[in-house]
């Protein structure tokens, strides 16, 4: 992990999600990267000269940032980039223009009132970009990552998110909760589900990482997940941008994006690579 984003527009949410990146970026010996996006079209902006004014004080903000906090990083460095266009693609292309590791954005979920971009458009964030996302709260209080819920499911791209779960165990020396979710009776389904929990302990094992093995039936995974993740006193939750639904979640939306919207502790999500084995002898 060398090169870390972090959405930005100056919102007390985007705040809370740099202090995040500058506390992973420690602990990764990572440089972080400022990004906001000018959102605004010609419709928008009745005299274009205060558009301009508008402009050059966000950049006026994101030096005043980067000089603030450019003193807490112990070996990167913080520097920004400003863009101009969809916020969720301005996101992501910066991402792929800098190899980015991970980004990093805040949410404020289903409820409560956001006055900037980066509430509405944190799944979008999500579903777009080139690497993995962690979307958290404004009020998330940061610190070390001492527990982390992988929920399980019959999917294939169920197993891919644990090669990044576990460099972000072996950073903060946290304990992986591998959760076996059952949302469906069939014997043959449920088997399946054990066979990929058991092959992702045995990943945590040979990597000396610390686990538990949990099983839970669920008619709404996304529920039982944060259930079980505030139970316990999760940090994070790992899942995968596409993931199976139940007759019950169909309903409710899809998965991924319900865990976005409902976490109240940040969710590490990433999108499913097709045809690829990440996982040894998986």
């Amino acid at each position: 992990m060398k090169q870390i984003i972090v959405a930005i527009d100056f919102s007390k949410t985007s705040m809370n999600a740099l202090d995040f990146g500058i506390h992973i970026a420690n602990k990764a010996g990572a440089d972080l990267q400022m990004v906001w996006v000018d959102n605004t079209t010609s419709e928008e902006v009745v005299f274009e000269g205060f558009a301009h004014e508008e402009r050059n004080e966000k950049v006026a903000l994101l030096k005043e940032l980067q000089e603030k906090h450019s003193k807490r990083l112990k070996s990167g460095k913080l520097d920004f980039k400003t863009r101009k266009g969809k916020v969720y693609i301005e996101i992501a292309q910066q991402a792929k223009s800098v190899s980015a590791d991970l980004i990093i954005t805040g949410t404020h979920g289903v409820s409560g009132f956001e006055e900037f971009w980066i509430g509405s458009n944190a799944y979008r964030i999500v579903t777009n970009a080139p690497c993995p996302v962690i979307t958290l709260r404004h009020d998330f209080k940061i610190g070390d990552i001492h527990k982390i819920v992988i929920p399980i499911d019959s999917s294939q791209e169920t197993r891919q998110k644990i090669p990044v779960v576990a460099q972000v165990a072996q950073l903060f020396n946290s304990e992986i909760h591998i959760l076996s979710l059952y949302s469906t009776p069939l014997k043959s389904v449920q088997k399946r589900v054990d066979n990929y929990a058991r092959q992702v302990a045995e990943y945590c094992e040979e990597r000396k990482i610390k686990y538990v093995l949990v099983t839970k039936e669920s008619e709404n995974i996304t529920r039982t997940t944060i259930d079980y993740a505030e139970a316990v006193g999760a940090e994070m939750i790992a899942i995968m941008t596409e993931q199976e639904s139940t007759t019950a979640n169909i309903f409710l939306g899809p998965y991924a994006q319900q865990m976005v919207n409902h976490s109240t502790v940040p969710v590490l999500s990433m999108r499913a690579k097709e045809l690829v084995s990440i996982v040894n002898g998986i």
